[in-house]
């Protein structure tokens, strides 16, 4: 039995913190816990300002911040800066190599924020060491996560599986893991991408073949919808995989993105718990066969906002051959995902997150026919296992016209989980409020 216990940012924020953390994975020993950390709260985003301050050559203000956080933090742990003094002293030699290049690129910026997560970990070790809990800091790369070199954004290689396995099985102490962070083949630190570290806790829960992922966080578990938006917001006790997906990646914030994957492909559950009330029941994921019968019309709603829609309209392929494949061409020549796609004989409606490679997709797009360009949109995606049941998207859609929400780029998931369309931003919030009180408040 081996449970992966992930702590966010704000679990190991604080001394106090991390000794409640330190005293959760103290009393589940008997789960052979592998723990993942993430930074210190805020410290990831305080190694990107250094970053770039030290490329304009002023960086030292930064600097002792960051130094000043740990060793506050070691001082009221009462642990020795022996602790931190290794990485410390390897940020300063960073910092003082990247003020005399006077530049930073994504490599380099990646390796700045590797140093939050490396912190920490060997903080937490030693912590769990003062309580008697034999545990060591290990940075990602040294049991085996090698990653491709798509920095800011890399991923495990397949081999990185095996050797995990390998390494963390061998382990006779509590391996206190960097989250977030790899390295490629030639020795290059890389990042996962932001909010990483789940994803990589999901990375080592399917190495091993965990009974569980644990991702600890500030909240009770995945709400109905985002309790800034809607205060009646309720925890979901129960979620399958491919629910939880849709809502990660349309933006609910409370899980990466991809952390579902390497858990959904070795049917791995994974809990959503609070650091704060350890005993309470959090939101569990799982496998769809699990969660067949108990399954709602509409589990949750989530929206992402400040998307991009980009319409395309070409006659010259009104028997569709060879346009969708011209303009996902386009797409991929940047390197931009595109979120949804809605089609009609001669035009393509899609949505994009960002405006990074914006001018050129136009450019190359108005090769294939016209292109409009809408900002400030935003995509609403209600999820459940049911919402493919009939009548649900009628009333749905009823419901946001009376409200006077207008409506655009109709989506459903392949496998009738989720429906996502298109609004204003404006309206946004309205519309997620709308459904919430029409499927779940009433």
């Amino acid at each position: 039995m081996t449970v992966v216990m992930k702590f966010g940012g704000t679990s190991v924020g604080t001394a106090a913190n991390i000794v409640h953390v330190a005293s959760i994975v103290t009393a589940r020993l008997n789960t052979k816990p592998i723990v993942v950390v993430s930074a210190l709260s805020g410290v990831t985003d305080m190694l990107i300002e250094l970053a770039e301050k030290s490329a304009r050559g002023h960086a030292n203000d930064v600097l002792e911040k960051i130094i000043q956080r740990h060793t506050a933090v070691l001082d009221e742990l009462r642990l020795p800066f022996s602790v931190c003094e290794g990485v410390l002293s390897e940020l300063t030699t960073v910092v003082a190599k990247t003020q005399k290049r006077k530049k930073i690129d994504k490599q380099g910026l990646d390796y700045f924020q590797t140093f939050g997560e490396r912190l920490c970990a060997r903080i937490t070790a030693a912590q769990l060491n003062q309580r008697g809990t034999p545990a060591k800091a290990f940075d990602a790369w040294e049991l085996g996560m090698i990653t491709t070199n798509r920095f800011g954004d890399a991923e495990p290689l397949p081999s990185s599986y095996a050797t995990l396995k390998k390494k963390i099985t061998s382990l006779k102490v509590v391996p206190v893991v960097t989250g977030f962070i790899g390295k490629t083949a030639k020795g290059e630190p890389t990042t996962l991408g932001r909010g990483g570290s789940d994803f990589a806790a999901a990375i080592l829960g399917a190495a091993v073949g965990a009974e569980k992922i644990q991702i600890w966080k500030e909240v009770d578990g995945i709400l109905t919808t985002d309790p800034r938006i809607v205060k009646e917001a309720r925890i979901i006790r129960e979620l399958a995989f491919e629910e939880a997906s849709e809502l990660a990646y349309f933006g609910a914030k409370v899980l990466h993105p991809k952390t579902i994957l390497p858990a959904m492909k070795k049917n791995i559950p994974v809990q959503v718990l609070n650091t704060f009330k350890p005993d309470e029941d959090g939101t569990t994921i799982v496998s769809g066969e699990s969660y067949a019968g108990k399954r709602t019309s509409i589990e949750a709603f989530t929206s992402k906002k400040n998307v991009i829609a980009i319409h395309i309209s070409s006659p010259d392929f009104f028997d569709g051959s060879g346009l969708m494949a011209r303009i996902y061409d386009v797409f991929k020549e940047t390197g931009t995902s595109i979120d949804i796609v809605s089609t009609s004989v001669v035009s393509v409606s899609l949505t994009i997150d960002t405006d990074e490679h914006l001018d050129a997709i136009v450019h190359k797009l108005k090769e294939v026919g016209d292109v409009v360009v809408e900002r400030d949109k935003a995509i609403v995606c209600a999820v459940g296992g049911g919402v493919n049941s009939a009548g649900v998207a009628g009333r749905m859609f009823t419901v946001l016209g009376h409200a006077g929400i207008d409506v655009e780029m109709i989506s459903q998931a392949a496998g009738g989980i989720s429906i996502t369309f298109v609004v204003s931003n404006k309206d946004a919030d309205h519309a997620v409020r709308t459904l919430h009180a029409e499927f779940i408040t009433s």
